[in-house]
């Protein structure tokens, strides 16, 4: 008799345990989807942001490559969303990475239309100084948006510097640096999508034949 008690009340705590393991994964589940479904609705929202409206009939979160350019795109690995209305090309959106922030890297997005002009460029993170370097952040300043429709020849390469290099950007007072290194890695990013030409902006499975990245080239 009381073995079969010890039995029971091990059958019975096994099954809560179960039980309770099962509730757990069911719910991590549940949270981590909706995490992803939030960060998803997000990068839409950045991406409109930086587009025209109605420029495209895709989702350009599901219609990406990755590709390697650490020397013009800041990181080993960077993600390029292409935007498209029917088959007609409208732009990239690549998420460059500046690596020589004041703080820290910073990441962006930044979008370039067909005909190699800026759709526009948002900051995704940094670690810049409050009051001073974070006026990269649309939400501190308007300086973001100087960057819509300018291209390699609007400014002229030589001009793609901050107003204290002798360029056309502003730079923010007591704060240089962090504007300096946005600036360039902003020139860099148009700089590979033209030495890409056309191949970033063909379907994934026309792109998969060709190496995208091509280390810069």
């Amino acid at each position: 008799m009381k073995t079969k008690t010890i039995l029971l009340a091990g059958t019975v705590l096994g099954a809560f345990a179960t039980s309770g393991v099962a509730l757990v994964a069911v719910t991590h589940a549940m949270v981590d989807q909706r995490i992803a479904d939030n960060q998803y609705q997000a990068m839409q929202r950045k991406l409109a942001a930086i587009l025209p409206e109605g420029a495209s009939d895709n989702d350009p979160l599901r219609d990406y490559i990755q590709v390697e350019a650490r020397e013009l795109l800041g990181t080993d690995a960077t993600q390029v969303y292409r935007v498209r209305h029917g088959d007609d090309p409208v732009a990239v959106v690549l998420e460059p990475v500046v690596p020589d922030g004041y703080a820290g890297p910073i990441r962006l997005l930044v979008s370039v239309m067909h005909d190699g002009t800026l759709g526009g460029v948002r900051v995704i993170s940094h670690h810049e100084t409050p009051g001073l370097g974070d006026k990269i952040e649309e939400a501190k300043s308007d300086w973001v948006y100087e960057f819509k429709g300018k291209s390699l020849t609007d400014p002229p390469p030589e001009k793609w510097a901050v107003k204290r290099d002798g360029g056309e950007f502003d730079q923010f007072t007591g704060a240089t640096i962090t504007p300096r290194s946005v600036v360039n890695a902003v020139k860099n990013t148009l700089i590979y999508v033209q030495n890409q030409g056309d191949r970033l902006f063909e379907p994934a499975s026309e792109a998969a034949e060709q190496p995208a990245g091509d280390k810069d080239r």
